[in-house]
């Protein structure tokens, strides 16, 4: 979803919202509560900008609810019981070292692997790759479970069609303009198995992530977003797949002073750093 938002999504009370299965999403911009220590200071920015900005954000989340327009009735994940901290710590158990493309595969068959899973998945669905066209098809066939291949293809291609792209500032191929670096980069913070059986699981991913056009001249700056993704996993093709997933805004921490970086040094380090891949 979420570009403040790109997704993310890739809403609904989520940044997403449930696609191949449940709900509704929708995906906005933080808002800024009232905070008893003082406002949150931000880097000003140009007038025009923000409006642009504020208009992609806007068309993002008109296309990722579409995307996940569904008449299911979405499962509320059980919260009762709270993580502990062993549950996002190192186990010791060796990764996976096997990969559809740049995405993992082959988890192990319990809840660690699950939560792996979700981890690799979150980062793929909310990935500058998953706009453009061959690599979208790509994704959805190695992440998806593969009865929901079919309706997701046809639902993120109308979303992501070419008034998405334009308005993105995007060609045809999900590519920016020449001397401009779109760049859509998640970092999973935390996971949680909010239900876990052998046959299927929910997981709550805890993201965040860099979303927007990097380089001179950009009307839609990189910016950085806060959203939890909740995925519905099932073990088929013996390996965890997605079933549906959701995403909601936050928990967003509260936004530091630091001055922004140039869009030369964003550009820069779009190109320098690799994505990011997660397993433990």
């Amino acid at each position: 979803m979420s570009n403040d938002d790109q997704y993310g999504g890739g809403s609904g009370s989520s940044g997403y919202g449930e696609i191949g299965g449940t709900g509704q999403t929708r995906t906005r911009l933080p808002e800024s509560p009232s905070d008893p220590y003082g406002p949150t200071r931000r880097t000003p920015r140009a007038s025009r900008s923000l409006v642009t900005v504020v208009g992609v954000v806007v068309l993002l989340i008109a296309a990722i609810a579409f995307a996940n327009q569904s008449g299911d009735t979405p499962t509320t994940p059980s919260t009762d019981t709270p993580p502990t901290p062993a549950t996002t710590q190192a186990t010791g158990t060796h990764p996976v070292d096997a990969k559809n493309g740049t995405i993992p595969k082959g988890f192990a068959h319990d809840e660690q692997g699950a939560q792996s899973a979700a981890a690799n998945y979150a980062v793929a669905l909310v990935s500058a790759d998953i706009l453009k066209p061959q690599m979208r098809r790509q994704i959805v066939r190695q992440v998806f479970v593969a009865d929901k291949v079919p309706e997701l293809e046809t639902r993120l291609d109308q979303a992501y069609g070419k008034t998405f792209l334009d308005q993105a500032g995007l060609d045809a191929n999900g590519n920016a303009a020449p001397g401009l670096t779109y760049v859509s980069r998640t970092v999973p913070v935390g996971t949680k198995a909010t239900k876990y059986s052998e046959s299927s699981t929910t997981v709550d991913v805890w993201c965040t992530g860099v979303f927007g056009t990097a380089g001179v001249g950009s009307t839609n700056p990189v910016s950085n977003d806060w959203f939890t993704m909740t995925l519905t996993l099932r073990w088929a093709e013996n390996d965890w797949k997605v079933e549906s997933f959701a995403q909601k805004d936050g928990p967003a921490p509260v936004h530091t002073d630091r001055m922004a970086s140039t869009a030369e040094e964003i550009a820069k380090a779009a190109a320098d750093f690799g994505g990011f891949t997660y397993a433990r």
